[in-house]
């Protein structure tokens, strides 16, 4: 996808122009490759967050967002994903209505 973005948007054929590229040139044309590139639809759907556009989404585009959100969801540290369900699991009790010391019981459960 990389070499077909650079080829469709700026004409470069990384197989020819990369050994001689500077790691910030590529960097910026990488940075600023847009929507209409192969690369840059990818990117596109990924990252949607409007739930109208997302409803709008073909079987092809659901099965790209949604295996990027399982990739992403696999690199989260345990701890990080434990401290996160701690806070869900607080803020639960406590829209329950659940004092501290029930807190502190249910969390003994």
């Amino acid at each position: 996808m990389i070499v077909a973005s650079f080829r469709s948007q700026y004409g470069i054929r990384l197989a020819t122009d990369l050994p001689s590229m500077k790691w910030r040139e590529f960097a910026a044309y990488m940075s600023g490759l847009d929507g209409k590139t192969p690369l840059g639809r990818i990117i596109s759907i990924r990252s949607e967050t409007d739930g109208d556009v997302l409803k709008q989404f073909t079987p092809e585009q659901r099965k790209i967002r949604r295996d990027w959100q399982l990739r992403k969801a696999k690199q989260i540290p345990k701890k990080d994903m434990d401290a996160v369900l701690d806070m869900f699991k607080n803020a639960f009790l406590s829209m329950a209505g659940m004092n501290t010391d029930d807190q502190k019981e249910q969390t003994e459960i």
